[in-house]
């Protein structure tokens, strides 16, 4: 087996997986092939870490051939119901399956699956760029199996299903969510007659579940420009399907002779904006909603035109609802992107005006850790096509984080914690759980943050005393 065959090169886990692999079909006397997607991948000169293998004969007794010659022996996980197996191999996941054909009923995407050649399965996969397949047997090790033209595509950076995109999509309708992760991911072209396919069958989308549309949907928040797979999503008729709340966001109304900025593509700028300093995918899900209620909010005002008063509530509000809907998770992740979305106009504001200790102070507290990924958000929100407002704006923003630095290290907000807790005040005051303790509490935490006080125990202890006494309560003598 000559290694240098391939048209691309290996790394050495890569090589030994091969000539594994390779070994074992001929044992077995099968024909093997690597295919999908890290065939595609390779070839354009991007990692991957999974391994799809199609065989001419029984998938999962070659993934116990290939597990069976790896030091130690590699678990296999089967999945009968599919006819796969699966192998870890350091940080490589390799799929098994027997090559097989597939055909479906109007109201299911679960194809019935029956044994097939390797053109039956180069048939079933979703993109031409997909269906490349090479030969790992020692007879014709390195041979591109390509009848879709797919090197050819790849090259041209189009994007086309190997058979009928009508068929192709009413088949399976999670592959027209696949076409537009792609083309986001890989900056590819979606060809016209895959495009019109797409759009002839978006309704079938609803019979995908939510959690595979969510999968797909973030794998396109993720891409190096998530507004590619937006806009295309957009203009598809898909995301009217599957996120219609973000559609309202699209137009722009004037009366008046008074418009305001399409909050559709703006937001799409702010993801975009964002997308060049974090991968983070919470992040990017707090641009994706930082204005989602603005269709809700919007008002006209004769004096001063279109207003969203009130935006950043209510769309914090929103968050759980979408979360649940979209079958994201309920937990911190979605805290951390309700924060964040009823935050974001507090740092605004404080490049509009005069900074004061006071209201750092209470950012810093309110925002906690998460203070500089909303300062990172609202950085991104400025989408102005002024250049010197742009620099004018980040400039404001640089000076808030230097001042925000200055209080952190005088009063240590982040993340605060009282001087003074309810339990210590109920202990020294010998009282239960109630509305004095709440009093007492609260006015220890908003005179530090004021800047009545230090942020120290005695300084707390003392302004506790004075507001007991105030208040008619009597410490008890220990």
């Amino acid at each position: 087996m000559n290694p240098h065959a391939l048209i691309f090169d290996l790394n050495p886990s890569e090589r030994k997986i091969f000539e594994i692999v390779s070994d074992a079909g001929d044992r077995l006397g099968i024909p093997v092939y690597a295919i999908g997607g890290f065939v595609r991948d390779r070839i354009i000169g991007r990692p991957s870490k999974d391994i799809d293998i199609v065989c001419q004969g029984d998938g999962i007794l070659l993934a116990q051939e290939v597990a069976g010659q790896f030091r130690p022996v590699a678990r296999v996980n089967f999945f009968e119901r599919f006819g796969t197996a699966m192998i870890k191999y350091e940080d490589i996941e390799l799929e098994f399956v027997g090559a097989r054909k597939e055909s479906y009923s109007h109201d299911s995407r679960k194809p019935l699956v029956s044994p097939g050649t390797l053109q039956d399965d180069q048939l079933r996969r979703d993109f031409t760029i997909n269906a490349i397949s090479i030969s790992l047997n020692k007879s014709n090790y390195g041979e591109i199996i390509d009848p879709f033209q797919g090197l050819d595509d790849l090259e041209k950076k189009i994007l086309r299903t190997p058979t009928d995109p009508d068929m192709t999509f009413s088949d399976d309708p999670l592959r027209m969510l696949r076409a537009i992760r792609f083309a986001s991911q890989l900056l590819y072209e979606i060809d016209d007659r895959t495009w019109q396919g797409i759009i002839d069958n978006k309704d079938r989308i609803r019979i995908v579940s939510q959690e595979r549309i969510t999968n797909e949907f973030e794998k396109i928040i993720l891409s190096p420009i998530p507004s590619i797979g937006f806009d295309l999503l957009f203009k598809s008729g898909l995301l009217d399907i599957i996120f219609p709340e973000f559609t309202l966001l699209h137009g722009v109304a004037y009366q008046d002779g008074k418009g305001h900025k399409d909050n559709f593509y703006h937001t799409l700028q702010v993801l975009d904006n964002l997308s060049e300093k974090t991968a983070n995918l919470w992040l990017r899900w707090s641009a994706i909603l930082h204005d989602i209620a603005k269709p809700q909010t919007k008002r006209f005002d004769p004096e001063i035109g279109w207003t969203f008063h009130g935006h950043e509530a209510l769309g914090a509000i929103m968050v759980p609802r979408i979360f649940k809907k979209m079958r994201l998770p309920l937990d911190h992740k979605m805290k951390y992107v309700q924060k964040l979305v009823r935050l974001h106009l507090r740092p605004i504001a404080l490049t509009q005006e005069e900074i004061t200790d006071s209201a750092l102070r209470r950012l810093l507290f309110d925002a906690g850790e998460d203070i500089d990924d909303l300062l990172m958000l609202c950085e991104a929100d400025i989408t102005s096509k002024n250049p010197e407002k742009v620099k004018k704006f980040r400039n404001n923003y640089s000076k808030v984080r230097e001042k925000l630095a200055e209080v952190e290290e005088n009063d240590r907000i982040r993340n605060w914690q009282p001087p003074i807790t309810g339990e210590m005040i109920m202990t020294l005051f010998k009282l239960k759980p109630g509305r004095e303790v709440g009093i007492l509490k609260n006015t220890i935490r908003e005179a530090i943050l004021d800047g009545l006080i230090p942020n120290d125990y005695d300084a707390a202890l003392n302004l506790l005393k004075e507001k007991a006494n105030e208040l008619g309560i009597v410490q008890v003598q220990s």
